[in-house]
C-alpha cells in the first residue's frame, strides 16, 4: 500500500508507515559496527610497534608513557580484601550484630566506608538465602499438615 499525503493522516510521507521499522528485528544481538571492527584491525597490525613506541619513550624519561606501561603491567586494583572481626551469621538476626561490627570497624579505621558498603551488600545477600530458606521450611510444613 502505498502511502500519500491523502491517506497519511497528516503524518510524515516516506518509505514505511509511520511507527513501523523496516527492520522490526533490529541488527541481530553482538553485532559490531564497521568502524569499531575496522579500528581494532588496524591496531592490532600495529600493536606490537606502539607498544615498543611506548616503552621506549617511558624508558627514555617520558613519564606519561611510564604511566601507560606501568598501567598495562600492574593495573590499579578495584578492590583489597579487607580483614576484621565479624561474628557468624547463620540467622537473620545474626545480621544485626554483624553490621554493628562492621561500623565498629569503619568507625575504627580498619575499613573504609567504600568497603562497608561491600561487605553490608554481601551480609544482606546472606540475610535473603537465609529467609528465603526459612519461608521454603515453613511452606513445606504447611503442605505436610495439609496433605
Amino acid at each position: 500500500m502505498t502511502i500519500s499525503p491523502e491517506n497519511s493522516g497528516g503524518k510524515q510521507v516516506g518509505r514505511f508507515r509511520s511507527g513501523q521499522s523496516g527492520n522490526p528485528a533490529g541488527k541481530p544481538k553482538g553485532t559490531r559496527h564497521r568502524l569499531t571492527v575496522l579500528a581494532e584491525t588496524l591496531m592490532e597490525d600495529e600493536a606490537g610497534e606502539v607498544a615498543r613506541a611506548v616503552i621506549a619513550a617511558a624508558k627514555g624519561g617520558d613519564m606519561t608513557a611510564a604511566r601507560l606501561v606501568l598501567e598495562r603491567i600492574a593495573p590499579p586494583r578495584k578492590g583489597r580484601p579487607v580483614a576484621f572481626d565479624l561474628p557468624p551469621v547463620d540467622k537473620a538476626e545474626d545480621v544485626l550484630s554483624a553490621l554493628g561490627a562492621i561500623l565498629m570497624a569503619v568507625s575504627a579505621g580498619e575499613i573504609t566506608p567504600d568497603e562497608a558498603g561491600s561487605v553490608a551488600a554481601l551480609l544482606e545477600l546472606k540475610r535473603k538465602a537465609i529467609e528465603t530458606i526459612e519461608i521454603e521450611r515453613r511452606i513445606a510444613a504447611l503442605e505436610g499438615k495439609t496433605s
